[in-house]
């Protein structure tokens, strides 16, 4: 197999089209279909279908797109290892953020690596670990700092923790069950909650299951995204749950509050997210120094926002 071959192959899988991903790779069209029908040739497999509306991948092509997005990924990260090793730190880190993290701590850590690495363009991927995992999966992500669960497949990704923190449950101010003390008084009333897809059974079991508690499911609604459940919950009486560090943060503890429960909820554990058997390159090594930098540093910091940020986290590093 050679580098061509599974470029036009990413590029037909990325854009759905022959002409298409001849366009984003800047080369002819013919060249692409060329390409394709070598690397079919020399695999002995169908790997595209066409049809009126395009082309898809068979499920040899879908097997090989896998490996051809890590192995133009390593190459990529490669070609960048060794501009910073020639003193020209630039080209592209991609990441990902949990959605807290990146309303606290992540634009010092930006600032600082900007003074590090000026020449080093970033792309930052907000979301819990669902939606990065697939990326580090499939090499077009670099690390991610996120969720550490012990559902996380362990052998195919390293986790370094760096502080944990308990959920909890929150509401606007002045709502009408604001002074309530137990779940089991919350449970006639509306939820807006944020989740993976595959979490639904476990969550429900977190916030409710294992306190007892049982709601009819017509009253939890989902959001998919931080912002949207944050504007149902400050302007309805819908209920919500989050990391309790997102109320130290000025524009999300003003428009909401914690509700003093007297059950426990989970605690949850934040931490660096690489893929095990890849070697993070020199970008990234000085974005995660970077993070741990910062961390330390407000960790030990007089500052009252700093000090209400961390008194909610347990640091482990």
């Amino acid at each position: 197999m050679k580098l061509h071959q599974l470029q036009a192959l990413v590029a037909i899988a990325d854009c759905g089209s022959i002409r298409a991903a001849a366009r984003k790779i800047g080369v002819s069209q013919t060249a692409v279909a060329k390409s394709l029908r070598e690397l079919e040739s020399h695999l002995q497999l169908p790997l595209l279908t066409r049809n009126a509306s395009g082309v898809l991948l068979t499920q040899y092509g879908r097997s090989l797109l896998l490996h051809a997005r890590q192995m133009l990924g390593q190459l990529e990260l490669a070609q960048l290892e060794l501009t910073h090793l020639r003193g020209q730190a630039e080209g592209h880190l991609r990441l990902g953020i949990s959605p807290w993290m990146g309303m606290t701590l992540l634009p010092e850590v930006v600032q600082l690596f900007r003074q590090h690495m000026p020449q080093v363009r970033l792309e930052i991927f907000e979301g819990l670990m669902a939606v990065t995992l697939p990326r580090l999966r499939d090499g077009t992500m670099e690390l991610a700092v996120g969720l550490v669960s012990a559902l996380m497949p362990r052998p195919e990704f390293a986790c370094d923790p760096l502080f944990s923190y308990e959920m909890t449950v929150i509401a606007r101010h002045g709502h009408p069950r604001q002074d309530c003390r137990s779940i089991h008084d919350l449970l006639d009333q509306d939820w807006v909650v944020n989740y993976p897809d595959a979490n639904h059974d476990s969550f429900m079991h977190e916030l409710f299951g294992q306190h007892g508690a049982q709601i009819a499911v017509e009253h939890v609604q989902r959001a998919h995204s931080l912002q949207l459940m944050l504007s149902l919950t400050e302007q309805t009486d819908m209920l919500s749950y989050c990391p309790e560090p997102m109320l130290t943060v000025p524009v999300f503890g003003e428009r909401v509050t914690r509700l003093n429960l007297t059950e426990s909820f989970a605690t949850d554990t934040i931490g660096i997210v690489t893929q095990r058997n890849s070697q993070p390159g020199s970008a990234a090594q000085c974005f995660i120094e970077c993070i741990l930098q910062v961390v330390r540093r407000r960790s030990r910091s007089s500052k009252a926002e700093d000090r209400r940020l961390f008194d909610a986290l347990q640091l482990l590093i």
